[in-house]
């Protein structure tokens, strides 16, 4: 597809060769052939239903655990700005939150409204997209314990609302359809005190500060832990704290962290957790996943 095809009309903002690295994490990567904010719900769906279907379409969120490689992404990236970025509670003990909330905003307006059990979003950056869309977690939670179901247009632009057994969740992996875009969640606590809520995510936030290299540009969890391992200890014990590649490398701080020191290439990173990965399977035997998304072409 050329930045010349002719793509259908829409409300909301459509960017030819839109450049990804200001929109990730690691500030890296090529750029997107096209980068589409929509309106709204509508205009996502008739956008979708009318693309030409041998198109490539991508969701992007706030872009933390993901490397854009640097060759670009093909096709058309979705990212759920404002308009999706809402969160109400609809019932006991329920939000309704769209794609493009953060876990910061969803997990201050569960406090707001004494709903416990969300509080682990607090340190997951990035949106209800995603989290639903890998089973997001952390500090003991996960995507699977809260969602109830999402509404989820589908790459013929179709609307389908999924219950939570619909994904098969597994570890940091949903079931999702190829080119779904989460558009709304909605997700269950259990009852709470605002102050105790606070406690537990100010808890959460000062042990994150603590062990992880937040002020770097960084992708978050690299890889996933392997049963009955944590991986950064396997990346620890294999020699690779401080590991350098061109301008990336293991962070000194928490070493299932990788990190752009500066200038670093999406190659010099994904080669560096390529080589980790090496060094890994040489010293214990286990071959490490990775949790990062890595998309785009090299």
């Amino acid at each position: 597809m050329s930045a010349q095809a002719v793509l259908p009309a829409v409300s909301g903002k459509l960017t030819p060769n839109a450049p990804l690295a200001p929109l990730v994490w690691f500030k890296s990567g090529g750029t997107a052939e096209w980068l589409f904010e929509p309106k709204d719900v509508a205009d996502l769906r008739q956008f979708l239903r009318e693309l030409d279907p041998s198109v490539p379409v991508m969701a992007l969120g706030l872009g933390s655990n993901m490397i854009v490689r640097d060759g670009g992404v093909p096709g058309v990236v979705v990212r759920l700005g404002k308009p999706f970025a809402k969160v109400d509670k609809v019932a006991d003990l329920t939000l309704a939150c769209g794609g493009g909330a953060s876990g910061i905003l969803v997990s201050s307006t569960a406090r707001d409204n004494g709903i416990a059990g969300v509080e682990f979003l607090r340190s997951i950056p990035g949106t209800v997209g995603g989290f639903v869309r890998m089973n997001g977690g952390a500090y003991g939670g996960e995507v699977k314990d809260i969602l109830i179901d999402c509404d989820v247009v589908l790459r013929d632009g179709s609307l389908v609302t999924l219950q939570n057994a619909d994904l098969g969740y597994t570890y940091r992996h949903s079931e999702l359809p190829e080119g779904a875009i989460v558009v709304a969640a909605r997700f269950k606590g259990r009852p709470g005190e605002p102050a105790a809520i606070q406690a537990e995510m100010d808890r959460i936030s000062a042990s994150r500060e603590a062990s992880q290299p937040l002020r770097s540009k960084t992708g978050g969890s690299t890889f996933k832990n392997p049963e009955g391992h944590k991986a950064w200890e396997l990346v620890d014990k294999a020699g690779c704290r401080g590991l350098q590649m061109g301008g990336a490398q293991v962070s000194e701080k928490h070493t299932n962290f990788l990190i752009n020191t500066g200038e670093a290439t999406s190659a010099d990173i994904e080669a560096l957790g390529e080589e980790v990965r090496r060094r890994v399977k040489d010293s214990a035997g286990i071959a490490l996943e990775w949790e990062i998304q890595r998309v785009g072409r090299p």
